[in-house]
C-alpha cells in the first residue's frame, strides 16, 4: 500500500488533552521481484494488528525501497513499526542499528515477529543494545587490524596507502632504459603497461634512494619522440 491518509484523524495519536490513545501498528513488507509473494508477510502483519501495511517489491541490498521511505515518513511518535524479519527492512546490521536509533529518537517502537524483538519491552531493547555493542566491537577490531597491518608494513619498508604499480625490478629496468637514452618515457611506460606519470614518479623515487632514476635535467624531446 502507499499513501499517508489524513494524519490528523489517525488513531494512536495524542488527543487535544495530551492523553495517549491506542498505539498504532504500521507494517512493512518487502518481497523479491522474482518469485516471492507478499501474502504470507501481509497475513502475519495483519494478524499482528497492523492497520496499514506498506509493501516494496525489490531485490538486493542496494535496491530502492520507496515504500519503506513512505512508511517511515508516515510513522508518528507512539507508533510501532512491525516487520516479519529484520532482513525485510534492513540492508545490513549497520543499517538496522541506524534505523532503530532513528526510530527511538522519534519515539517509535519496533517489533520483529520472527526474531521476537519488541523494543516496547526491556528485553527487546536489550537485544538492540547487544547488537550495537557487537557492531562497535567489530568496528574497533577492523581499526585495530588496520593499524597493526600498517605498522607491520612500515617495519618491512612500506608506508601503506596505494599499492605500487611497478615492482622494484620493473623500476630498475625503467631506470636502465631511461639512462640508456634510447627510449622516451612514453615508450617505457607502454612497455611496462603503465602511464607516463607512474614512470616519472617511480624513477624520481628511485633517484631519491640513490639508484637509477631521473636525471637532474630532463630532455623535453624525450617526451615527444
Amino acid at each position: 500500500m502507499s499513501g499517508r491518509g489524513d494524519v490528523s484523524q489517525r488513531p494512536g495519536q495524542r488527543d487535544q488533552a495530551g492523553k495517549n490513545a491506542t498505539v498504532t501498528k504500521i507494517g512493512y513488507a518487502r518481497v523479491s521481484t522474482h518469485s516471492q509473494h507478499e501474502d504470507s508477510q501481509v497475513d502475519e502483519l495483519t494478524a499482528a494488528g497492523c492497520e496499514k501495511i506498506f509493501t516494496d517489491k525489490a531485490s538486493g541490498k542496494l535496491a530502492r525501497r520507496p515504500q519503506l521511505d513512505a512508511c517511515l515518513d508516515y510513522l508518528r511518535p507512539g507508533d510501532t513499526l512491525v516487520i516479519t524479519r529484520l532482513s525485510r527492512a534492513m540492508r545490513s546490521l549497520k543499517h538496522m542499528l541506524d534505523l532503530a536509533h532513528k526510530l527511538d529518537e522519534r519515539g517509535i517502537h519496533l517489533i520483529v515477529i520472527k526474531q521476537q524483538i519488541d523494543t516496547t519491552s526491556p528485553p527487546g531493547r536489550l537485544v538492540f543494545h547487544i547488537l550495537a555493542a557487537i557492531d562497535e566491537f567489530q568496528r574497533e577490531l577492523i581499526i585495530e587490524g588496520t593499524h597493526e597491518g600498517l605498522a607491520a608494513a612500515r617495519a618491512r619498508g612500506r608506508t601503506g596507502g596505494r599499492k605500487r604499480k611497478l615492482s622494484d625490478d620493473q623500476v630498475r629496468l625503467a631506470g636502465q632504459l631511461y639512462d640508456g637514452r634510447q627510449h622516451t618515457v612514453k615508450q617505457i611506460a607502454s612497455m611496462l603497461g603503465v602511464d607516463e606519470r607512474t614512470v616519472y614518479r617511480e624513477l624520481a623515487r628511485e633517484r631519491e634512494r640513490g639508484g637509477s632514476g631521473l636525471a637532474a635535467e630532463t630532455d623535453p624531446a624525450r617526451r615527444k619522440r
